[in-house]
């Protein structure tokens, strides 16, 4: 009875799953395995013994999918069972172009892992036409020859070498051990992972109510030094007036009341230290529950480098390094979309072809790798190659044709500074526009994934060697340890990973430039801000009594790093702790990313250094924090004040110079999150912002300010590299008033849309 013609399949189940259910779960488990051994047969087709997992993966598919009634699928997965049992008696070789009708077939049966239930029909009818011809391929003679690049020509009697080796079983490395005998796979079972969130703030919360415990052992020790005191005023009572049978009756008792009490402390101390060692315990399985291996994520990139170089005609052998590393399942999930077009842009930009390749004197066969690894409290990422390398002075070039330097400054730019363009929206070193790249969209994804959670991108290239792209993250979402500092009075914990350094500054060091402090550390000036100004908090900091305590921020990289002092109360030591989104209802809270629990019960901030380092660049260039009314001691301006947001310094500064001209005051923006701060904080009469950018982009921007009640009369313009309709459509759906491309601003057209939409810059509105 096939699927088709029944609806009940779904009715008969185990633990409240049903048998579809387990059906996608061993349809995921066996294509994967089908795809990583077929990529793996593809570099050594006459290794019969890795053919052998292969049958036994298209064998249990096809069972499976008879248990649940799935025609189609069974008569797939039996046509490839016959295919793998060909090869392995030495029937036919495993060539490329069987190769490609297996991985055809198992793309289609990894479909259904994805698949709800009641999409089955419509799958099946629409997949129908395929199955059978693909079912019709399998059962064909075995081809003559394969498909790749460097196929020899149809009826060749030697065995052709695949086009694209790829990685085998050998070269997927993992921290873990291999041990030779056969794997025992662990018993699972299902969790939510709201579920798994909880535990983690429960084990959390258990770990800090036990050192609480320990508190309660306080009062204890307090009650038996009373005692101890009595008993020695009763030992002098006896002294002076001489012994009696209440006195020694009182001092009896008040001496067992001692031992008491001391029983008392120790089994408190007991319990607290094995209590902590549970919650301890109980807090790492739970962390450790929400830490996935690496080479989850890496799974699908063999296939998608094989198909890719295939397509670009050229030959690559992949590999997968430290698999085994644990890494958090919410970085994990959003690995995937970075790493791609870290991979894509190696295979497009980095890799030569076979032919230029050997003319160099290099293998033709390029290397391309992933490598995961925790070191100094990060993961870290590498995705490398070792192909041509990025030219630097090409590179300049572009950077000078495209604008964004003039010519005499880009001269002085050094590799790594140049190398820091490529992480701009837009910006591509491609000549043409291809379906692969050249649409400069890619590495900015990579930079913004990168910031978002706390962490950062890097490139290093070697002409004529390769190019290694780096990304440096923290090992847990769930977990930060961090700098805990008084501000006002309220504690606030800052990333350690985000802080370059910690220090007391004596009052002697501070100076005044142009009526901002400042000082000097490793040869560099460091601006100082008091924090509980750019927090809005009341400063208790004594600036005539003991040396400053300075937290030093950092901004940019290489040659145009600034440091920045953020001026606390006092240090309160590091500390681990849980993180805690933020309700969705406030919105993006100025300067603060998350909360916390400390370990004695007290809730506390966690600071958004970039929101913050941008709050104090501001106010150190122009005495003001973004947003606020104006100039410190100064009026009010009568002009009407617009908000420019943009991650292009370039563009943001030609907007900028653009309205200010025309007599607007200009407020500026560093990416979406910076600009709703501003927002937030300030009056404004016009918002102008672009769409790519990191942290929040401008649609995200946009639909946050018009959720906003007192915003949402509030006059935006869109103006953005990207200018098709969709795009167009997408920008006035989430609530522009108008959308520009950036060529707007080089003619008359954004000065005119402002003035349309709020008039002249005089007046207020």
């Amino acid at each position: 009875m096939s699927h088709e013609d029944h609806s009940d399949g779904g009715e008969f189940g185990l633990g409240g799953f049903s048998m579809f259910d387990l059906f996608r779960t061993e349809a995921e488990t066996h294509t994967r395995t089908l795809n990583e051994g077929l990529l793996a047969l593809e570099s050594a087709p006459a290794e019969l013994s890795a053919i052998e997992p292969l049958m036994r993966a298209a064998h249990s598919i096809k069972g499976a999918a008879r248990i649940i009634g799935l025609d189609s699928a069974v008569r797939l997965a039996h046509a490839m069972e016959d295919v793998l049992v060909s090869a392995q008696k030495g029937r036919e070789l495993v060539r490329s172009t069987r190769i490609d009708q297996l991985l055809a077939g198992t793309d289609l049966l990894n479909e259904l892992a994805n698949l709800s239930e009641s999409d089955l029909s419509s799958w099946s009818d629409g997949n129908a036409k395929a199955i059978e011809e693909l079912v019709a391929l399998l059962g064909s003679p075995p081809p003559a020859s394969s498909t790749g690049p460097r196929d020899s020509a149809a009826g060749s009697a030697e065995p052709v070498p695949p086009a694209l080796p790829v990685v085998t079983a050998a070269e997927t490395h993992s921290d873990d051990a291999v041990s030779s005998a056969p794997a025992v796979e662990p018993k699972t079972v299902r969790l939510g992972a709201e579920s798994v969130d909880r535990m983690m703030r429960l084990a959390g919360e258990m770990t800090i109510e036990s050192r609480r415990a320990q508190a309660t052992r306080d009062p204890l020790e307090a009650l038996k030094e009373h005692l101890l005191d009595l008993e020695e005023t009763l030992e002098r009572l006896e002294e002076e007036r001489g012994t009696s049978s209440r006195l020694s009756l009182a001092r009896e008792r008040t001496r067992r009341a001692v031992q008491g009490a001391q029983r008392h402390i120790m089994a408190v101390d007991d319990v607290s230290r094995r209590l902590e060692e549970i919650s301890t315990s109980l807090f790492h399985v739970a962390l450790g529950s929400r830490m996935r291996p690496f080479g989850e994520v890496a799974a699908a990139f063999p296939r998608m480098v094989r198909d890719l170089a295939r397509e670009l005609g050229k030959q690559v052998r992949f590999e997968v390094i430290g698999a085994g590393v644990a890494v958090d399942r919410d970085i994990l999930a959003r690995l995937e979309a970075p790493l791609n077009h870290m991979l894509r842009n190696a295979l497009d930009h980095g890799v030569e072809t076979p032919d230029e390749r050997t003319a160099q004197g290099k293998d033709p066969i390029a290397r391309v790798w992933i490598e995961a690894r925790h070191h100094a409290g990060h993961l870290l990422v590498t995705v490398g190659d070792d192909g041509r390398g990025i030219d630097p002075e090409g590179l300049r070039s572009k950077v000078v044709q495209r604008g964004l330097s003039a010519a005499n400054v880009a001269a002085r730019l050094t590799s790594d500074e140049l190398l820091e363009f490529l992480f701009l929206p837009g910006f591509s070193t491609a000549e043409a526009v291809t379906q692969i790249s050249g649409r400069g969209v890619g590495l900015d994804v990579v930079q913004s994934f990168a910031q978002d959670i706390g962490g950062m991108a890097s490139i290093d290239s070697d002409l004529g060697r390769g190019t290694r792209f780096r990304l440096e993250l923290p090992v847990s979402l769930s977990v930060l340890r961090a700098a805990v500092v008084e501000v006002g009075g309220e504690p606030y914990a800052f990333p350690l990973a985000r802080l370059e350094r910690v220090v007391r500054v004596p009052h002697a060091r501070i100076g005044t430039v142009e009526g901002r402090r400042q000082f000097m550390l490793d040869g560099r000036s460091v601006g100082l801000v008091d924090a509980a100004i750019v927090l809005e908090l009341e400063s208790s900091t004594n600036d005539l009594g003991d040396d400053l305590s300075v937290m030093v921020l950092s901004h940019g990289r290489g040659r145009d790093e600034e440091w920045y002092g953020l001026l606390v109360d006092r240090f309160s030591g590091e500390s681990d702790l849980v993180v805690r989104p933020l309700d969705t209802r406030l919105g993006k809270v100025p300067h603060v990313a998350a909360a916390a629990i400390d370990e004695v019960g007290r809730p506390l901030l966690i600071a958004d250094v970039d929101d913050l380092v941008q709050s104090m660049r501001q106010f150190l260039a122009e005495g003001k924090l973004r947003g606020s009314a104006g100039l410190l001691g100064q009026g009010r301006s009568a002009r009407k004040r617009i908000l420019v947001v943009d991650d292009s310094l370039t563009v943001r500064e030609v907007e900028r110079q653009l309205l200010a001209r025309l007599g607007y005051e200009v407020d500026v923006a560093v990416d979406g999150a910076d600009g709703w701060n501003a927002i937030r904080a300030g009056s404004y009469d016009l918002l102008v912002t672009d769409i790519d950018m990191p942290r929040m982009n401008g649609l995200e921007l946009v639909a946050t300010v018009r959720r906003e009640p007192r915003l949402a009369e509030l006059p935006i313009i869109i103006v953005s590299y990207k200018d098709r309709e969709e795009d167009r459509a997408a920008g006035m759906q989430a609530g522009a008033s108008i959308y520009l491309t950036k060529g707007a601003f080089r003619d008359d057209t954004l000065a005119r849309a402002v003035r349309d939409l709020i008039g002249a810059a005089e007046g207020r509105r």
